[in-house]
């Protein structure tokens, strides 16, 4: 194997590359990013960034000289059109790139507000790239009205930056509790109050039916038939997996570009990681959006594609910062019928299916993250009465 391309320089495409050479392949390695900057970190956008507490040049990743030194063809500004399978080839500029083993870290794309119903205006802003944030950074001025539409962690974060540059927000969420999708109502019910402390107004089971305005937001009606004057909008509405490239190639998608429990594709020279990729996990084709899953699965990946055939088995976390809130998460929820809520120094959530622990909502609370992420990784369940009395040192769990 003589060359390996990899279609997307976010943070996945970033880490494979990288592990690739780590791990001792000497070929060609070529990595091709659709943005116009070098590979970056995401989540410092919505805040760090937004806030103005971080510069542009320290979203970067690595330096722009570390590709040249690891001898990396960073291609950025890139659009690649189409991928052939059959000649294992890829369109991109006008020129034709052919590779040994290819790899997809394409990432996602959010989900925008139709056009009919005034999501094409100037200032209806989403919330996923540099382009999209800087964009939105003009309007972010004090006095001025936001509406947020989406009560899930990227609606909520973008509402604290809001708060705390003096806006006037409000979030709309049509579920009946915020968060209902990925937390239970205690840990909603905690970020809600949270936001309410800080002057946000949060309408649940409220829905947009129309953003008012010529060429601009003027005003938004609500499915409680309401009118709301608004400078601004912000849709935070989710994301979809940018699988058009593998679709117009004929590989499998499910849910994501599906793969295997190694990372490869349903062609033997085509692997995928990241935000785009589907992959088995507890009976099912799951596709988790973190960053932690996008470095973790696409180093996987690099492994695999020199021969390692490591299978994916991960324990997911995530975490999102409000505020002063730090909200860390390990574990999946999915199926959960009971909480067991630990108020003590701080507060966390724990998650059981019967007495299997699935997960915890940690708030502000680092050392129920490490306890229940190390005892997730162990495959065991902690007492729970234990995790419920506040008197328990959450690290004699381990021991138990």
């Amino acid at each position: 194997m003589n060359r390996i391309v990899v279609i997307g320089a976010g943070q996945a495409g970033a880490s494979l590359v990288a592990k690739l050479r780590q791990s001792g392949f000497a070929g060609q390695i070529t990595l091709l990013g659709a943005e116009p900057v070098p590979p970056y970190q995401r989540p410092p956008l919505s805040k760090a960034y937004l806030l103005g507490e971080m510069a542009q040049d320290r979203l970067f990743l690595r330096p722009e000289s570390f590709y040249a030194e690891k001898d990396i063809d960073l291609r950025t500004n890139l659009h690649v059109d189409a991928l052939d399978l059959a000649t294992k080839t890829l369109r991109a500029g006008g020129e034709v790139i052919a590779y040994d083993a290819l790899a997809l870290t394409t990432g996602a794309q959010p989900r925008r507000l139709p056009a009919l119903i005034g999501g094409a205006l100037r200032n209806v802003h989403v919330v996923r790239n540099l382009a999209d944030v800087t964009a939105m950074i003009p309007d972010f001025l004090p006095g001025r009205r936001v509406v947020i539409v989406g009560g899930g962690y990227i609606g909520l974060e973008a509402a604290a930056v809001a708060a705390k540059l003096g806006l006037d927000v409000t979030v709309l969420e049509m579920a009946p509790r915020i968060l209902q999708r990925v937390a239970a109502p205690e840990t909603s019910a905690a970020v809600r109050a949270l936001h309410a402390s800080h002057g946000v107004q949060i309408l649940e089971n409220t829905g947009l039916e129309q953003i008012e305005g010529d060429t601009q937001v003027e005003a938004v009606r609500l499915s409680d038939g309401t009118r709301r004057a608004a400078d601004f909008v912000i849709a935070g509405i989710g994301v979809d997996p940018a699988t058009a490239l593998a679709e117009g190639a004929g590989l499998s998608v499910n849910n994501g570009i599906a793969v295997d429990c190694y990372g490869r594709t349903s062609d033997p020279h085509v692997w995928a990681a990241g935000d785009c990729a589907s992959f088995p996990f507890r009976g099912m084709q799951m596709r988790l959006e973190s960053v932690q899953n996008a470095i973790d699965q696409a180093e996987l990946v690099a492994e695999n594609m020199l021969g390692a055939a490591k299978a994916y088995e991960p324990v997911p976390w995530f975490w999102s910062d409000q505020y002063d809130l730090k909200l860390q998460i390990a574990g999946l929820n999915t199926g959960y019928d009971r909480v067991v809520v630990r108020q003590a120094e701080a507060r966390s959530h724990w998650y059981f299916a019967g007495d299997r622990f699935l997960a915890v909502d940690a708030l502000n609370d680092p050392r129920a993250f490490m306890v229940g992420k190390r005892l997730l990784e162990a495959g065991r369940s902690p007492d729970q009465g234990a995790v419920a009395d506040p008197q328990t040192d959450l690290k004699t769990l381990l021991g138990a």
